[in-house]
């Protein structure tokens, strides 16, 4: 019996599931927006490690420590990402990073097709490398544009093509992407001129015919209005197919009406009266010359400077340069730096040593070495300069073991100080390297000048009045000139009816006394007062667009109008002053810094003593121009410049300038006392002004006292506080509160009635006043006269 044959099942096989990954729309916007919000976040971080590299640097091994802040936008965190991607990844090229991850971020944050996107990534990654590699071959020398996947691919394609080979490498690269990318062809580009000379060409012929716009009726079974709006000339005669009628008809155009041609005429503002009036003057004078009344004035000749020093420039010591080198790249070697790249740039008195450190050469490693670079080359006055502004190089300054004397005959020989296009020229000095250094003092608008004793200080203030004597007419400057120490300035006084400027009624122009002093200041003061009305009746802005109106004779004399001078004050010792008068000297010092700018009233102070007291921050904030002379310390040298250096100066006119970026280092130039009076007795023998320029009158609020008053309202104490001020010899309220007792305004009073009975002089701010009485005898002999 036959088996009955089993169908066997055959066996299912397993099920492979496909794996998908797709995201919820939920998801998507919530991954677009993290990936959108993480490129803002890389792209700001990216663009602040540009900015704040130098200052992070030492941070990257300190991560975790929570007390340390890093100056980048983003803090830590964006400090170490930009330091992998830019410094150690594709350079100014990572920017391209974060807008790949926005536009993903965008794709799926709007649920968009992406397909594309796959393509841009990998395009965007081309562009990457082809751009880190290119500003590694074209700025080798700035390793943050082309980052070091930059720097080291074009150092291994060098090795084994040669700069010529990376740049056809380059070449090769950019049409590739040019081609395949925007689907650029020879064919192309030329189709592409073709175009636009086709273009410009159908432009001039439309140029040249005229448009004509004409509604024609067709047939009278049915009556189309045909708008031609085309280009024809006259008589032309179209033939235009009717739609409905199928009939050809010949239609006569009207011919066109001639274009009326327009005539533009430029519209000229009528000249009003008074500038008639001025150019009607000027055709027949001539423009206003303030230098006519002493037309004669003949200008310093150079041949009153010394050449100071070696004429022949600086002389260079191979032996020494060498000798310095091998010290530094030594020194840095023992701490385990190597340098890639070192040259020197040699100035008067300090030769510049620029370094390229290797990479990854932490910059504050070498900054701390200061010391250690200054035992090894046995030199004072070492300063390290990291980075150096604009170069990307690192610099050491060390002092020339022979330094040469710049003097103040090659600054003002120099073209650059004589063709300077400025309104008041100074030429301070030489720097580093080797050129002549001139800055305007109507732009800085005011400097501040300080070091200690024997530095340079009254040397530098005679090389910015020199150069000054040397560039303008005396009509064009006055000085004034304060010197507490009586010995400084005083050869000035032989050119005082020439360029200086003071008080009506003052003997010396000169100005030492510290009352003189303060009223001055508020004279000035007066004098900035009366320019700004004169500016604003002239509907001028500053001194020079006054000037120039005035001299074109748009202003009237007789409105109060004038040629005005600038005025520039000088205050040696104003340490002195601040401690003898304080407040009194600084608030008009202030006021001035503030306002005084505009109508050509500047401002040079000079001070032993840089203390905080005497430079104070109302001051400081006022003055943007600074120099420092060399200080004994850091905190000194921050007071003056608010960076250190001045303390590692080398003293003898070595100096550092700052108009509020960039500090320079400058040797001063060097104008010896009898220079200055050779300079002065010149301009002094020549004809003058009749007088010294004379300031405004400026009659100070405490010496109003001595308006007379009346003997019974006297205070009944007047009498004993007489006896009381004769007997000491010192008017003083002060004095007259301890003796009989009285409150401090009772006793302002009875000096106020001393001063009016002309027992004591007039205030003299912080002094006591003169006692106009010698003793006692005299005193009862004063008050038997009044009883009569």
């Amino acid at each position: 019996m036959a088996k009955k044959a089993t169908k066997t099942k055959p066996k299912s096989k397993p099920i492979k599931k496909k794996i998908s990954f797709r995201l919820s729309k939920q998801n998507k916007i919530i991954l677009g927006s993290l990936l959108v919000l993480f490129s803002i976040a890389l792209f700001f971080s990216f663009i602040s490690f540009y900015f704040t590299w130098q200052d992070d640097q030492s941070l990257l091994t300190e991560f975790n420590d929570r007390n340390e802040q890093a100056k980048n936008l983003l803090n830590k965190f964006g400090a170490s990402v930009s330091h992998f991607f830019v410094y150690k990844g594709f350079g100014i090229a990572s920017l391209i990073i974060p807008f790949l991850l926005c536009l993903s971020g965008i794709y799926l944050f709007l649920g968009l097709d992406r397909k594309g996107m796959l393509k841009k990534w990998i395009w965007g990654l081309i562009f990457l490398i082809w751009i880190s590699i290119a500003f590694g071959f074209f700025a080798l020398e700035r390793p943050l544009l082309g980052g070091l996947v930059g720097y080291e691919m074009n150092d291994f394609l060098q090795d084994y093509t040669g700069k010529i080979g990376v740049l056809l490498l380059l070449v090769f690269g950019l049409i590739f992407i040019m081609v395949r990318l925007f689907k650029i062809t020879p064919e192309g580009i030329g189709q592409y001129f073709k175009s636009k000379k086709q273009a410009l060409r159908s432009e001039f012929e439309v140029a040249k015919e005229k448009p004509t716009e004409t509604q024609v009726s067709i047939s009278k079974e049915e009556e189309i209005p045909v708008v031609i709006d085309t280009y024809t000339h006259k008589k032309d005669i179209p033939t235009i197919t009717n739609p409905v009628a199928e009939k050809e008809l010949e239609v006569t155009l009207p011919q066109e009406e001639e274009e009326l041609a327009m005539k533009v005429e430029k519209v000229v503002e009528e000249p009003e009266e008074l500038d008639l009036l001025a150019n009607k003057l000027v055709d027949d004078f001539g423009e206003f010359d303030p230098t006519l009344e002493l037309g004669n004035y003949k200008f310093p000749t150079i041949e009153l400077l010394d050449q100071h020093g070696v004429t022949g420039g600086i002389t260079i010591n191979q032996e020494e340069l060498e000798e310095n080198k091998n010290k530094i790249v030594d020194t840095l070697k023992n701490y385990k730096i190597g340098i890639a790249q070192i040259k020197a740039t040699i100035g008067p008195t300090v030769t510049l040593y620029e370094i390229v450190p290797e990479a990854g050469v932490r910059i504050s490693k070498i900054k701390n070495l200061e010391d250690d670079i200054a035992l090894s080359l046995a030199a004072l006055g070492i300063r390290i300069i990291a980075p150096i502004p604009g170069k990307g190089t690192i610099g050491i300054e060390v002092p020339n073991k022979n330094a040469t004397i710049v003097s103040m005959r090659s600054a003002i020989a120099s073209s650059k100080f004589q063709k300077a296009e400025m309104e008041l020229p100074i030429a301070f000095g030489k720097t580093i390297s080797n050129e002549t250094f001139v800055v305007d003092l109507a732009k800085m608008p005011h400097l501040l000048m300080a070091g200690a004793t024997g530095q340079g200080k009254s040397v530098g203030l005679n090389a910015v009045l020199t150069s000054l004597l040397y560039k303008k007419h005396p009509a064009e400057v006055k000085f004034i000139l304060v010197d507490p120490k009586k010995v400084e300035l005083t050869l000035y006084n032989k050119i005082e009816r020439h360029f200086l400027a003071k008080l009506p009624d003052s003997e010396e122009a000169i100005i030492t006394d510290n009352t003189k002093v303060i009223n001055t200041l508020n004279s000035l003061c007066i004098e900035m007062d009366n320019r700004y009305e004169l500016l604003k009746k002239a509907m001028v802005r500053n001194l020079k667009e006054y000037n120039t109106k005035f001299k074109a004779r748009k202003l009237n004399p007789n409105d109060g109008h004038k040629f005005l001078p600038y005025i520039v004050l000088v205050i040696d010792e104003f340490a002195d002053l601040i401690m003898t008068a304080g407040k009194e000297v600084e608030t008009p010092v202030a006021r001035l810094a503030q306002l005084a700018r505009a109508i050509g009233i500047h401002l040079i102070i000079a001070t032993q003593r840089p203390s905080v007291n005497v430079i104070t921050g109302l001051i400081k904030a006022n003055f943007p121009a600074r120099i420092a002379f060399r200080v004994t310390s850091k905190i000194d040298s921050r007071t003056i410049l608010d960076a250190q250096g001045a303390d590692q100066l080398i003293g003898r006119g070595d100096m550092l300038y700052t108009q509020g970026n960039d500090v320079t280092r400058i040797q001063c130039a060097f104008v010896d006392t009898p220079e200055v009076a050779k300079i002065v007795e010149y301009i002094g023998s020549q004809r003058a002004y009749p007088e010294a320029h004379e300031l405004p009158e400026y009659v100070g609020e405490e010496s109003g006292t001595s308006v007379a008053i009346d003997i019974a309202d006297r205070d009944k104490m007047f009498r004993e506080a007489a006896e009381v001020i004769v007997i000491a010899q010192q008017g003083s309220a002060s004095l007259i509160q301890r003796k009989l007792k009285l409150g401090y305004n009772r006793a302002g009073r009875i000096i106020d009635q001393l001063e009016a009975a002309g027992i004591v002089g007039q205030f003299e701010g912080s002094k006591a006043r003169q006692v106009l009485i010698p003793d006692m005898i005299a005193l009862e002999q004063f008050f038997n006269n009044e009883g009569n």
